[in-house]
């Protein structure tokens, strides 16, 4: 899914990243989301970008992008 040079990951640097993160996860909607995305949108397309999820679900890029980042770190483990 997310490499190092991925669109998910440039963004993980900026120092508003960690506030980004906060906010998303305080959205009532983000596990749900979540959920989708690691069920239905991933295993259809496992290198879908944030642009695609955006558009897929109505979300907001900001939540998009943090949770494919959080669902490649889960991978990863």
């Amino acid at each position: 899914m997310a490499s190092s040079s991925s669109p998910v990951e440039r963004y993980v640097g900026d120092p508003l990243w960690p506030l980004l993160v906060e906010a998303v996860k305080a959205l009532p909607s983000y596990p749900y989301h979540k959920d989708y995305v690691r069920s239905v949108l991933l295993r259809d397309n496992p290198n879908i970008t944030p642009e695609e999820v955006k558009i897929r679900l109505g979300i907001p890029l900001g939540e998009a992008i943090v949770i494919l980042h959080e669902l490649s770190k889960e991978k990863k483990d």
